[in-house]
């Protein structure tokens, strides 16, 4: 699931068939592992103890009718042709349907939105909002009532964890499955004793190579995934002719109510096996960023889905036939001895390739939540500089690798672990049905009738699957739901915690004119160097400098406040991922950046972050000279330049790759903003702190500029050597030395707040804070330039 392939090789929806061949190959091995190797356990987990099979195979014909068309109707119906369109910007996932909805709709929960936001080229709008409609009623709902956002976040934030269950699960039970297959040849004091060691084993040695990267290994993976389709699909096709030809007869949906019929409570309760057949579905969407929509639509209806129904079909011919093995180990038994060993060792290559695919997703999706500030900070590693996306973290390496080990030892039962992998697998699709449902309406444009058609329909044969699932709680299916239940209270006190810091933040910051008071008759003096101060606001001065300042009264000669943010898009280009301007007059050398990142870009990927940061203010600082003397002229007249108080922020600039000095015109792009003004609001209930939080309707401005030589100033003029002035300021301040100023955070509950608050900051998010990864560390801050300073956040 880290695979760039789509990106590496600069594909789209309009590529030459050629490509998207290509690129259909390659997917074989990083979407389509888990779902190929599902006919390994469907079989053996779906039939239940009391379901009794008589002569006219109604049982074994109805579960392959219920394989049959849970396959068509869920991953090619639902998948291929409607959710893999709900795509943000070529992006699939939880997270990128979430985003989506953020952008068309005010439901985020963290109140960092600015209007420039809007305007960078991945914040695109394919269906330009209509004022009056039904959909704009359905968005004036969400946005009206907080416990709406609330609990969509809580909907998110219980897909990805489901997720991460998966990414548990999967592995044990794939790996377990292959590896069973030695049964055949064992006795059962042997297989008893053998399989186990040689599963953890195998497991072992698959988490162990996580941080070499999937790059090294995965040239292998879609020959591997080919050859096992391949290898299932003349299994499924000889058993069928050579067992019972009239088995095509069970494609009939007849045959699923004669099965229930017949069946009532135990064919209800095997459907938690049937559902594994559609076990990696969701791969094909969250993989979509990785290579194109007509590339995995290609592979998986021409290749995967008729493999698979051929895989089944063959195994429902041979357990018509031999009844006395339906509660065997089904797929390898319908294997002929002269090939079995060679379709174990093809059995046990293709469930490594499954079991990784997932692995990788879990890092990936655990990496966005992290972004968005759903997730503890951990360390991220990226293990390929040509391929964009490639990451290992080794926490949740190391955690997946013994919890796998404990599921495979603990339920030793390819049953047990088919429930707790079904209802995990049952809850992310739900999450995605109800997601894609608010999709349909809030940017398709579409009539709630038809998001309400969409949700009624596909969460109705999910919700049939779910109950099955959880009806077997006590056989393993509680699993993913402590798991489940311990990660979303995990992650909702983070992000709830960060949020409130956000606040508190935002209605403790000081003034501009408080800034820039200080000078030599408060005692305060200028250091030479300068000082990079990290917070979370987008305007105004931060609590944590004032702090800094009163117990030390000093600041450096050159100021720069650093905001890191995430915004609701896939990736920030980089030429507009810096976005630059002025705190205060020229004179006081004071600025502010805002980094932008989106939740799948690679935060600090740069190699040092503090001479990209000077390299930038440098390019403003060009800039804003010109546009103030009037040497760099707009090429559309209705655009003039408009010039803000000099003791404001009133202009923030995106500053790109392209250099200013000169050569070519460049795209830059100026961003007014009264959000950013913090003049004369000095008050916790001022207009500003509405404003921030609250974006306002401001027509963005995206315009070309063009250097007019001819209007540049003569060498030794006044604003030259201003110019000169202020760029010799910059260098000889970096030559000084620069300080990274962080604030040090402890977070207390006020007086009076409830139990369940007082818990969860006090003890649950301050132990989270204490035993993860410091913000020096994840911003790459060398030890010998950091300064902390201690803050107390009461919220």
């Amino acid at each position: 699931m880290d695979l760039d392939y789509g990106r590496c090789w600069g594909t789209s929806k309009k590529d030459s068939w050629k490509t998207t061949l290509l690129l259909a190959y390659q997917s074989l091995g990083v979407v389509y592992g888990d779902l190929s190797i599902s006919p390994l356990y469907v079989y053996k987990s779906t039939f239940a103890e009391d379901i009794h099979h008589s002569e006219t195979n109604e049982e074994i014909l109805g579960v392959l009718s219920f394989v049959f068309w849970t396959l068509t109707l869920v991953p090619l119906f639902k998948y291929v042709f409607i959710v893999l369109r709900a795509d943000d910007n070529g992006e699939g996932g939880t997270f990128a349907l979430y985003s989506l909805i953020c952008r068309h709709a005010k439901v985020s929960l963290l109140p960092n939105r600015q209007v420039a936001d809007e305007a960078l080229s991945t914040y695109k709008f394919e269906h330009p909002p209509e004022p009056k409609n039904n959909s704009s009623r359905v968005k004036l709902v969400l946005e009206k009532h907080k416990s709406l956002h609330t609990a969509l976040l809580i909907l998110v934030l219980l897909g990805t964890c489901m997720v991460i269950g998966d990414g548990l699960l999967t592995p044990a039970i794939s790996v377990f499955s292959a590896v069973s297959g030695l049964e055949l040849s064992m006795s059962k004091d042997q297989h008893q004793y053998a399989v186990i060691p040689i599963t953890c084993f195998i497991l072992v040695c698959l988490f162990a190579l996580q941080h070499f990267g999937t790059h090294r290994v995965g040239f292998c993976f879609a020959p591997v995934v080919l050859t096992w389709l391949i290898c299932i699909s003349a299994l499924g096709l000889y058993n069928i002719l050579h067992w019972n030809p009239h088995v095509y007869q069970a494609l009939s949906p007849y045959y699923m109510l004669k099965f229930l019929k017949k069946t009532r409570k135990g064919g209800w309760m095997s459907l938690g096996g049937i559902l594994l057949c559609i076990t990696g579905s969701e791969a094909m969407f969250a993989d979509l960023g990785h290579f194109s929509y007509a590339a995995i639509q290609v592979a998986f209806t021409f290749l995967v889905y008729p493999a698979l129904i051929l895989a089944y079909m063959g195994q429902a011919a041979y357990l018509s036939k031999h009844h006395h093995t339906i509660h065997d180990i089904d797929f390898y038994v319908s294997v002929p001895e002269s090939v079995r060993w060679p379709v174990l060792v093809i059995a046990i290559l293709a469930s490594v390739v499954g079991s990784q695919a997932i692995i990788s997703g879990t890092f990936s999706i655990i990496n966005q939540s992290q972004s968005l500030g759903c997730f503890p900070r951990v360390k991220v590693v990226h293990t390929s500089d040509k391929i964009h996306g490639q990451i290992y973290i080794p926490e949740i390496n190391w955690m997946l690798m013994i919890l796998c080990i404990a599921v495979t030892i603990g339920f030793r039962d390819t049953k047990h672990m088919g429930n707790a992998s079904g209802l995990a697998v049952m809850a992310v699709m739900l999450v995605t049905t109800c997601l894609t449902s608010l999709v349909i309406i809030l940017c398709w444009q579409k009539p709630p009738i038809v998001a309400f058609i969409f949700l009624l329909f596909f969460g109705s044969i999910e919700l049939l699957y779910f109950s099955a699932s959880l009806v077997k709680f006590r056989e393993g299916a509680w699993l993913p739901i402590l798991l489940a239940l311990f990660l979303v209270t995990i992650m909702f006190v983070w992000h709830y915690a960060t949020i409130k810091k956000y606040e508190y933040d935002l209605h403790n910051k000081v003034s501009l004119e408080w800034l820039l008071a200080l000078g030599p008759s408060l005692g305060i003096a200028r250091v030479p160097g300068i000082g990079i101060v990290f917070t979370d606001l987008t305007s105004g001065i931060p609590a944590n400098f004032s702090r800094f300042v009163t117990n030390l009264p000093a600041f450096h000669h050159l100021l720069v406040f650093v905001c890191i943010k995430s915004v609701p898009v896939p990736f920030v280009p980089p030429a507009e991922r810096y976005l630059v301007g002025r705190v205060g007059p020229v004179a006081h050398r004071s600025y502010r950046c805002i980094v932008r990142y989106g939740y799948r870009d690679v935060h600090q990927d740069v190699d040092s972050f503090e001479s990209e940061l000077i390299n930038k203010l440098a390019d403003f600082i060009r800039y804003d000279w010109y546009m103030e003397h009037g040497i760099i002229d707009t090429c559309n007249e209705d655009d003039g330049y408009r010039s803000g108080a000099s003791s404001s922020e009133c202009r923030l600039a995106v500053i790109g790759t392209v250099a200013i000095s000169g050569g070519p015109p460049f795209d830059i792009e100026e961003s007014v903003q009264p959000a950013s003004v913090s003049v004369g609001f000095s008050t916790v209930d001022s207009v500003m702190d509405v404003i921030e939080m609250e974006p306002l309707d401001i027509v963005e401005r995206r315009v070309r500029f063009a250097i007019d030589t001819d209007s540049e100033a003569d060498p030794g003029s006044e604003m030259d050597v201003q110019l000169r002035e202020e760029l010799q300021d910059l260098r000889a301040a970096q030559q000084a030395g620069t300080a990274f100023i962080l604030g040090h955070s402890h977070v207390k509950a006020k007086q009076g707040s409830s139990l369940l608050k007082r818990l969860a900051i006090n003890f649950g998010y301050n132990f989270l804070r204490r035993n993860c990864r410091g913000a020096d560390v994840a911003l790459k801050v060398p030890p010998a330039s950091l300064l902390e300073v201690g803050m107390v956040y009461v919220v």
